[in-house]
């Protein structure tokens, strides 16, 4: 059972006493890894995923059956500095298209089998700029990491977040300039694809936004530089970790989401593993920075989680490899 919050405080204590990883059933699922008809190490990095995701799902013959995609929108107050190639309009008007199933995130989600759900958070209330305030009141960035503590079916056995807000590269580039210094160009993409000039003054808005909040607390840093469906995608994959479902995370947004639950907790990620490299410039970096080797990288940028989404079928290959191949005991082979 989940439990619900009702502060920060609160959230942050659930974080620190997240579940673990199921040793025995890790052990189990490398045990049986060396059993399989292949020569060792064969299926490369699909051996250490499905070993990873049998031991979250505490068995050593797992299964997927009920995949999640979660999509979060949020408007962003800072694209009133013109930080993005598309009007905040947009936002909406994408999210209408999730539900009516028209983007490229639903094609995913009903190729791997996966329930998806839309949450909308106050699209007609933007955040406030963070180059002169901070994002969202304490209020309002509770508020977000609820919903995505919410959304999140415990009986789904993997779940993908993702995200459609116009401005959120920004806001993402701040996020991970606050985490991790060097300068604002260093986590400052095109997003959406503007021009040069708009890239130069992308990342001023960044280096202000960063300036101005000045903080190593990872919540602090989302409250500050995040928007609401990035507070709720945090809230989404720590939610996740409380029910022992594994995460495939997505794009630069996502994983920026995501890093800052790592800087609140050692080991807050490690029920999560990288669908994608993005094309967005930083995305590479941040990875690197959180330790995750992508399963893809195919020069995606669309965010709504397609990448990530597109990985379940990269995780249910290795898990279907690792439950359903026959040991060489059962196949009758030598093995060696």
């Amino acid at each position: 059972m989940l439990p619900e919050f009702n502060s920060l405080s609160a959230f942050r204590a659930a974080l620190s006493k997240a579940p673990v990883a199921d040793a025995t059933a890790r052990a189990g699922c490398e045990a049986r890894n060396g059993q399989l008809t292949k020569p060792p190490g064969a299926l490369g990095q699909l051996e250490d995923v499905a070993i990873w995701y049998g031991s979250w799902r505490g068995t050593d013959k797992p299964d997927i059956s009920a995949p999640q995609v979660i999509v979060f929108a949020g408007n962003h107050g800072v694209t009133a500095r013109g930080v993005s190639a598309f009007p905040a309009e947009v936002t909406v008007q994408m999210v209408a298209n999730f539900k009516a199933g028209g983007a490229a995130i639903n094609q995913l989600a009903k190729l791997a089998g996966a329930r998806m759900d839309v949450h909308a958070l106050d699209l007609d209330r933007p955040t406030s700029d963070f180059t002169a305030a901070p994002a969202m009141t304490e209020t309002e960035f509770l508020s977000a990491l609820q919903t995505g503590w919410a959304a999140v079916d415990p009986a789904c056995d993997v779940l993908v977040v993702g995200e459609m807000g116009i401005g959120n590269t920004t806001s993402a580039a701040a996020i991970c300039h606050a985490l991790y210094g060097g300068e604002a160009a260093d986590w400052t993409g095109r997003g959406t694809g503007v021009d040069d000039a708009g890239l130069a003054l992308k990342a001023q808005v960044v280096a202000e936004g960063v300036a101005l909040h000045q903080s190593a607390d990872g919540l602090d840093i989302l409250r500050c530089l995040g928007g609401r469906e990035v507070a709720a995608m945090a809230g989404a994959i720590a939610a996740a970790r409380m029910l022992r479902i594994p995460v495939i995370l997505d794009g630069f947004i996502c994983c920026a989401a995501a890093a800052c639950l790592a800087r609140v907790a050692d080991g807050a990620l490690d029920h999560t593993i990288a669908g994608h490299q993005s094309a967005e410039g930083a995305h590479a970096a941040l990875l690197q920075n959180l330790g995750k080797a992508p399963l893809l990288s195919l020069g995606l940028r669309l965010g709504e989680g397609s990448g990530a989404a597109l990985a379940i079928q990269v995780l249910k290959g290795a898990v279907a490899c690792h439950t359903g191949m026959a040991t060489f005991a059962e196949a009758g082979v030598s093995d060696g």
